[in-house]
């Protein structure tokens, strides 16, 4: 009885931390953006210029991101770009995490947010491609303060409510459209296959124990690794999860992708290439449903490399090496953020990075329903972050979707990586060959998981990629 008792009063403590988080993070949104018109913007290595051809003699060297102002140069391109790109934010109400009685992942889970949104990244470039984007994206729009404060008012309300209610039951099995019911012309069917792919993309990320990618499995895998749900998780740390996330989905959808993670701070040419070469077992014995993605013969690879680009700080000398790797194309983006504040970087204009916010707690969607809403997991307002503050440590991340694009990747980041006067060190390298036969994420304790260039003591051969900090 008394044993009840306690769990009672932890899951009411559990409620009251999740109603504060509510209140705290629903004010996370900026509601304007100021861009230079000057300046070319980059996202996710395409380049947008919001200047008009014929507006010369304009003095006013900035624009906010208002609905009046969006009708320069190809400022609505951007927008319907930076819109589609995939937002995954704190939840809560989802059903409890493995190993507690967390029902939200509000105040700790950032990193794993966004770990998220850049793995749907390559999703989207694997499924739809660079030019894909979502067809209500400029029908979004961003949330006013008022709005905010009212709704976390409501979750409030709600949260503490709940307290009282049992826990949430079970999600079912998520539910596709039927491809079947796919428009009759060639265009019209290719749009309405990539709204189900997009649809579908997004259920793997939902807040449920059953979701190939969500944030129940995640925390299951990072257990492994000696994290607990509540910890805040690194990117390094990070990037060795959604590896074994990939790897192990079950979804079919997912058996024409797979994941390597760089050995320290270096990446092995050999192994990228097994990687796209070896199939999975499952790939034969799981045939795909019905539009569900359909697997090719080689596996595409998302190619994450966890780097320290400073010490306490970012090295300044890295900034253009970071504007350099944001303008690859084959660049997913990098996740890294504030000191324990994580955040999604998808490009820059002149000193500042633009990036998505993880930080804005949004309530549980149940993707288990074939139309559920979609809204907010896309994101309007865009925010910009000075490299000065940016923390040095990250991963970051690369789509590759056969041996010969990487072979592109690898010559494109030769060309990044190139010492120069002011960056002496790469921040990594790309080598001919194999790494060692052995687990270094194993031999290392977390903390130590989170300074990729730590090198194993049982290494005996030196490349030009030892790490070497500024």
């Amino acid at each position: 009885m008394e044993n009840k008792g306690s769990d009672e009063v932890e899951n009411l403590k559990t409620k009251f931390l999740s109603a504060w988080h509510s209140v705290k993070y629903s004010w996370a949104l900026k509601l304007k953006t100021s861009f230079s018109r000057n300046s070319p913007v980059f996202l996710l290595g395409k380049c947008y210029h919001f200047k008009a051809e014929d507006e010369d003699d304009l003095t006013d060297p900035c624009y906010e991101t208002t609905e009046d102002d969006f009708i320069l140069g190809n400022v609505d391109d951007f927008r319907k770009d930076f819109t589609s790109r995939l937002w995954i934010t704190y939840r809560e109400e989802f059903p409890p995490l493995p190993g507690s009685t967390l029902t939200s992942d509000c105040g700790w889970g950032c990193m794993l947010r966004a770990g998220q949104m850049m793995l749907a990244q390559a999703l989207v470039l694997h499924f739809m491609g660079r030019d894909w984007t979502w067809s209500e994206a400029l029908t979004l729009q961003p949330l006013d303060t008022e709005t905010r404060t009212t709704t976390a008012a409501k979750r409030l309300v709600a949260s503490l409510e709940a307290s009282l209610q049992g826990p949430l039951k079970s999600l079912n099995k998520p539910q596709y459209v039927n491809q079947a019911q796919a428009p009759g012309s060639a265009e019209e069917a290719d749009a309405h296959l990539k709204e189900m792919y997009h649809r579908t993309l997004v259920s793997w990320f939902g807040d449920s124990p059953s979701a190939q990618l969500g944030i129940h499995r995640l925390v299951r895998l990072g257990m492994t690794m000696g994290k607990q749900a509540g910890d805040w998780y690194g990117p390094a740390v990070v990037a060795h999860i959604f590896k074994k996330a990939v790897e192990e989905a079950l979804d079919p959808g997912l058996a024409g992708i797979t994941a390597y993670v760089s050995q320290d701070c270096t990446v092995y040419s050999a192994d990228v290439i097994d990687s796209h070469r070896a199939p999975r077992d499952r790939q034969a014995s799981n045939p795909p449903q019905n539009n569900q993605p359909v697997p090719s013969p080689s596996r595409a690879v998302i190619i994450l490399v966890p780097v320290r680009l400073g010490g306490e700080k970012t090295n300044p000398d890295y900034f253009n090496f970071t504007k350099s790797i944001l303008s690859l194309e084959y660049c997913i983006g990098i996740i890294g953020g504030k000191p324990k504040q994580a955040c999604y970087f998808v490009g820059f204009q002149d000193d500042s990075l633009i990036y998505m916010d993880p930080h804005y707690c949004q309530s549980f969607v149940d993707v288990s329903t074939s139309d559920f809403p979609l809204q907010s997991y896309h994101c309007p307002s865009p925010k910009k972050m000075p490299f000065s503050k940016m923390d040095p440590s990250c991963t970051i991340g690369f789509y590759s979707r056969s041996a010969h694009d990487f072979e592109k990747i690898r010559q494109e980041l030769s060309k990044v990586l190139q010492p120069s006067a002011k960056e002496k060190y790469p921040a990594f390298t790309v080598v001919q060959g194999h790494g060692r036969d052995y687990d270094l994420s194993a031999s290392l304790t977390p903390e130590k998981r989170e300074w990729p260039f730590i090198r194993d003591p049982r290494r005996t051969v030196t490349t030009a990629g030892d790490f070497v900090l500024l």
